[in-house]
């Protein structure tokens, strides 16, 4: 097209005088063509995760999808997935990969390629929500952020925290002493596993879909797990009390594929990580908010009491595991993120 373009203004030069053809081989008119079809082009993302539309993690994504459409005017539109209608945390980002989808939320289960993510489920390893912040900000959130990055192919937006792990059961939890033999569900994330086991419980990895039941059947006496799936779950029918032992506190990323991210202009990398606060800062109030309203739902309205479990005996012999038994790259992340200010 460039070509026919000057050949055009060329026959022209030549069939006016001197001045005319000065003016048109200046040629302003291809460049700025070229730029205005670059700025009219429309990026379009397919962003799924496992949450469904109630999860205030949906909800930060929706907020997402509205601010950075509004914020581009329409340079880039994104399409919310709920409810895994793309497949799980490890098919979204398989199909981000191959180039079948775009985003995705995802947490722990990125160890899958990069193994220093691992860290995120190593239970009292962050402290509180400030600890947690401190984490995300400083060395360890930019270690993390690298190796997602190189060997996952993913580049990381913003992150939403979740509530903090808790055990239920039908007996009161009051310290390390009553784990002794309790056979309760965990995920199947090894370092939980070797944690409980190292705390004189017996952990089953088990699929969440299948708790329940397993409750129900007594197949285990306990599980843990965030206040949301506590409720949402329906554990509060066939388990008595909610021991406070906060094991773990983590996050979930917002993500994107690395090659998706590097196709964008620079102006709309900038919006998009503008939009991603946005949407994580709307996300944490939500979070918050419903934190509070489902403890009080479980304990005031579907009758589970909550108990202040000692936990100071399952902190100290869990520093003492990790000390002696995570390799090394591993060990010096947990230091790292432990001594954190």
């Amino acid at each position: 097209m460039k070509k026919n373009f000057r050949k055009l203004t060329g026959f022209l030069a030549l069939t006016l005088l001197s001045s005319a053809l000065l003016s048109g081989c200046s040629g302003g008119s291809a460049p700025a063509s070229n730029g205005s079809a670059d700025a009219d082009k429309v990026y379009e993302f397919k962003f799924g995760h496992a949450a469904d539309e109630n999860n205030t993690w949906h909800k930060g994504a929706m907020k997402f999808a509205e601010e950075v459409e509004a914020r581009s005017e329409g340079r880039i539109k994104v399409t919310v997935y709920p409810n895994e209608q793309l497949g799980n945390e490890i098919d979204n980002v398989t199909a981000i990969q191959a180039g079948t989808a775009d985003m995705v939320m995802s947490g722990e289960s990125l160890q899958n390629w990069a193994d220093k993510v691992g860290i995120m489920s190593t239970p009292y390893l962050i402290k509180d929500s400030e600890h947690l912040k401190a984490v995300i900000a400083g060395e360890p959130g930019q270690v993390l952020d690298k190796e997602i990055y190189e060997k996952a192919g993913l580049k990381v937006l913003t992150y939403f925290e979740r509530g903090p792990r808790m055990l239920t059961s039908n007996k009161p939890i009051n310290n390390i002493n009553d784990l002794q033999g309790l056979n309760l569900r965990i995920p199947n994330v090894p370092l939980f596993v070797e944690t409980w086991n190292h705390w004189g419980a017996r952990p089953t990895p088990m699929a969440f879909s299948e708790v329940f039941t397993a409750l129900q059947q007594n197949t285990i006496e306990a599980q843990e797990n965030p206040l949301a799936l506590m409720n949402s779950g329906g554990f509060y029918e066939v388990q008595k009390y909610i021991n406070n032992t906060a094991h773990v506190r983590g996050w979930i990323y917002m993500l994107v594929g690395a090659d998706q991210w590097e196709a964008l202009p620079e102006d709309l990398q900038q919006i998009m990580m503008e939009s991603a606060k946005v949407a994580q800062d709307y996300e944490h109030q939500l979070f918050l908010e419903a934190e509070e309203e489902i403890f009080n739902s479980l304990i005031n309205e579907k009758g589970m009491e909550f108990v202040e479990t000692d936990t100071s005996e399952m902190i100290s012999r869990a520093e003492t595991y990790y000390e002696d038994n995570l390799a090394p790259e591993l060990l010096e992340l947990y230091n790292m993120i432990k001594n954190i200010q």
